[in-house]
């Protein structure tokens, strides 16, 4: 009897927890057949007569794979909420990548996010590692998001400057423009009449030293935010954010300030909107993101030199997806030009170092059941000049790289073209 009653009771409080918490196990599976196909094309900025390379003006790389996340982001996760009574509750959320090509990822790691929060009428405080606010414009306002041969290039384009500019960890090279560790957030309530927004800051988390000029670098802070407003069929937001690329103030041996250093910040604004008409549905993206740095060295006299740099990327995207039965088409064009500040010793004679990079992309999503559908997408790149910005500027369709050769005012191979096509499934759960 004793044992009998033990049971009940224990079955009781499961019943009541279970009545006022609730967790749930979540994920997609998507892979696909894809080609990706990088040309890149000889050039000369010499100014001089360069021998044409024995390879040929031109050489194309090409790859085919069996890919993972063409269509959706394959992951698993998990997500729970308790409810603390009086309007308030506590949720989690672990969400890992999952390379389902290889069977590598699971729950190894959860850098897509992993966060804690607090919510109620005041909205909603949470903490940990997630997506940035700027980052949102850049994959919802595009049909084909930020994955796949159509990705939005202005994603591409961001996701290079992070890698090639910083800060980065060492959970990912593209932090601060697609996630953030370390983060507090702040969300409105979903009771405001359709207005939405969030905002959110990630701690840099170095180290301060007494006594050290310049301690501690700011290298790797974020802070942003994005407000909008949804209802009914039109949905737009804008978004601001500002990530520290570079805080660096040199020191000699006796750990005084030299007069050298660098900072850094990459700076991103985007403007995004959607219309559903119903036969139709339409995107736009306005995007500009300033790297803007500030080097100080000793000029020899008792001073300081002073040189800023404030490159720009100026990027658009118009889109549209077309409801055909159970299924979907999908267009989109975009867009983005690199304007290279030229520095404060440019003359009116100083040769402009600009570059662009264009996609147009065209896909069709089939929906076999609510969680199940097949997908056909096929995409275009353009650049134009990339040998002035090659790492940043040359983006590709995939993982053929492309073949980069030379620098700025030389010769050699530049990124010119890529081309690329996905074949895929997706399953959710």
């Amino acid at each position: 009897m004793r044992s009998a009653f033990v049971a009940t009771a224990l079955l009781s409080s499961a019943a009541a927890a279970s009545a006022q918490s609730s967790v749930t196990l979540f994920g997609v599976l998507d892979a696909a057949v894809s080609h990706y196909s990088a040309r890149s094309e000889f050039y000369n900025d010499t100014g001089r007569i360069v021998p044409s390379p024995a390879n040929g003006n031109a050489i194309t790389r090409t790859q085919t794979v069996l890919s993972n996340s063409a269509n959706s982001n394959s992951r698993l996760g998990f997500r729970g909420t308790e409810d603390l009574g009086g309007g308030l509750a506590a949720s989690f959320w672990l969400e890992s990548p999952v390379a389902n090509d290889s069977g590598a990822g699971g729950l190894t790691n959860f850098s897509r996010r992993s966060t804690v929060s607090l919510s109620g009428g005041f909205g909603e405080i949470r903490l940990g590692r997630d997506f940035t606010p700027t980052f949102w414009n850049d994959s919802i306002f595009s049909p084909f998001s930020t994955i796949g041969v159509g990705a939005n290039v202005v994603s591409t384009v961001g996701t290079n400057l992070a890698i090639a500019r910083g800060p980065g960890s060492s959970v990912a090279a593209s932090d601060n423009y697609l996630r953030s560790s370390n983060s507090i957030g702040y969300f409105l309530p979903p009771t405001l009449g359709g207005f939405y927004g969030q905002l959110q800051y990630a701690l840099h988390e170095n180290v301060a030293q007494s006594g050290l000029p310049g301690s501690p670098t700011r290298k790797g802070q974020f802070a942003g935010g994005r407000f909008g407003y949804a209802s009914g069929p039109l949905d737009i937001a804008v978004a601001y954010g500002q990530s520290t690329a570079a805080d660096v103030t040199a020191v000699n041996t006796l750990g005084f300030p030299t007069g050298a250093g660098v900072n850094e910040k990459i700076k991103t604004f985007n403007l995004g909107a959607s219309y559903n008409f119903g036969i139709l549905k339409v995107y736009g993206e306005l995007s500009q993101v300033k790297d803007q740095s500030t080097t100080t060295a000793p000029s020899g006299l008792g001073g300081l030199l002073v040189a800023l740099d404030d490159d720009k990327y100026n990027g658009g995207l118009v889109g549209l997806t077309v409801p055909v039965g159970p299924g979907l088409i999908k267009a989109a064009y975009s867009r983005v030009k690199f304007d290279n500040d030229l520095g404060p010793l440019a003359t009116p004679f100083t040769p402009r170092r600009d570059a662009s990079v264009s996609k147009f992309a065209i896909g069709y999503e089939h929906n076999l059941s609510k969680r199940t559908a097949l997908y056909a997408t096929v995409a275009w790149i353009r650049a134009k000049d990339a040998q002035n910005n090659a790492a940043i500027i040359g983006a590709t369709t995939g993982t053929a790289p492309y073949l980069s050769t030379g620098a700025v005012g030389s010769s050699g191979y530049a990124p010119s073209r890529s081309m690329g096509y996905d074949f895929g499934v997706r399953h959710a759960f």
